[in-house]
């Protein structure tokens, strides 16, 4: 073993010679064909930095570090307050996180006033059922959080018990420490976090609990814990430990969407893809959103559930127009009544219709 870890060192040695060598020489051809010139170039603004291609494995190391810790800038709370309000449905949630806004303003002001404040408890429960735009607003609230100074960088990490339990023991409380560890500045996301705490005390999700409720008191001034799932079995997740319970005190129920709502989205959708309904078809969208829910119940999956209908929509706009011996561009935009799910024969379009 010896022998072969001072074959290694050699060839490491004599790499780095060759390329200090390789360098100076480079740089030398440079200056016989262009001058010595110590001016430093930059790429244009927006244009990212030049990699310095003889950087050592080390250096190259440290710039990625560097990089990946530097904290993005603060975007205005105006423009995340704006962007909050332009979802489609989740009044109450923007109400809440309206009043949240509030609340962190006026308590850094007090801050800055040396008043005194109460602790503040950011961790949040979000509960409802799936595709209610529960990890899309905690997507916003970390960015919210770094515009208000709670968080030093303001990103998301989105785990679920698999990104946190380990099947050995003792590895779960590392894996959980690493993940944990990623998302310092910002949110960590639990999505179905009940799933941790539901197979009994001997599992090895109470090692992943454990680990994460000491790291957040650990790093209480800079990391955000957002837990969500299924409201029932959250309750009883939360309830399970006397250390959630404590911690978690701030829930923001996610109401499933209407059948209005769900169009909206269908219809948004729609349009970043470069579709349009046609008229009759924009008429019968309600009806076919009420037989999926009818036919599909809880496996619908609300916004999930729209982006799956206009899935299948230009799919079946695809078959239709593969039919025809030439396509316009306004036939490759425009779904029609027949392209919708759930519209089986044309005597149900004007039974929809009428």
């Amino acid at each position: 073993m010896d022998e072969k870890k001072r074959l290694q060192e050699l060839i490491n040695l004599q790499n780095e010679t060759l390329r200090k060598l390789t360098k100076d020489n480079l740089r030398k051809v440079g200056s016989d064909l262009f001058g010595d010139n110590e001016e430093t170039l930059t790429p244009p603004p927006g244009f990212p930095k030049v990699p310095d291609i003889f950087a050592s494995d080390e250096e190259k190391k440290d710039a990625r570090t560097k990089q990946e810790n530097k904290a993005p800038e603060k975007e205005p709370i105006e423009k995340l307050q704006e962007e909050l309000h332009s979802y489609i449905g989740l009044d109450s949630i923007k109400k809440e996180v309206d009043n949240l806004i509030n609340l962190v303003t006026v308590y850094n002001l007090r801050k800055q006033h040396e008043l005194p404040n109460e602790d503040l408890s950011l961790h949040m429960v979000f509960t409802g059922n799936p595709g209610t735009g529960k990890t899309m607003v905690a997507r916003l609230m970390s960015r919210i959080y770094h515009s208000l100074g709670i968080l030093s960088k303001g990103h998301l990490v989105e785990v679920d018990r698999s990104g946190l339990v380990a099947g050995f023991v003792g590895q779960t409380a590392i894996k959980t420490s690493e993940v944990i560890e990623k998302a310092l500045g910002g949110v960590l996301f639990i999505d179905e976090a009940y799933a941790l705490s539901t197979r009994g005390q001997q599992d090895y999700g109470q090692e992943a609990i454990e680990t994460l409720l000491k790291r957040m008191e650990d790093h209480r001034d800079d990391l955000v814990v957002i837990v969500a799932g299924y409201t029932d079995l959250m309750d009883d997740f939360i309830h399970s430990n006397p250390g959630l319970s404590s911690r978690f005190n701030r829930y923001m129920e996610f109401p499933d969407y209407t059948v209005d709502e769900l169009k909206q989205i269908f219809l948004m959708r729609a349009k970043k893809a470069g579709y349009e309904l046609s008229g009759k078809a924009d008429m019968l969208l309600p009806t076919v959103i009420e037989r999926a829910l009818k036919d599909k119940g809880e496996d619908f999956g609300n916004a999930r559930g729209a982006r799956n209908l206009f899935e299948q929509a230009i799919a079946n706009q695809a078959n239709r127009l593969s039919k025809l011996e030439s396509v316009t561009k306004e036939q490759l935009m425009t779904l029609l009544c027949q392209d919708l799910p759930y519209v089986k024969a044309p005597e149900e379009l004007e039974d929809a219709l009428a």
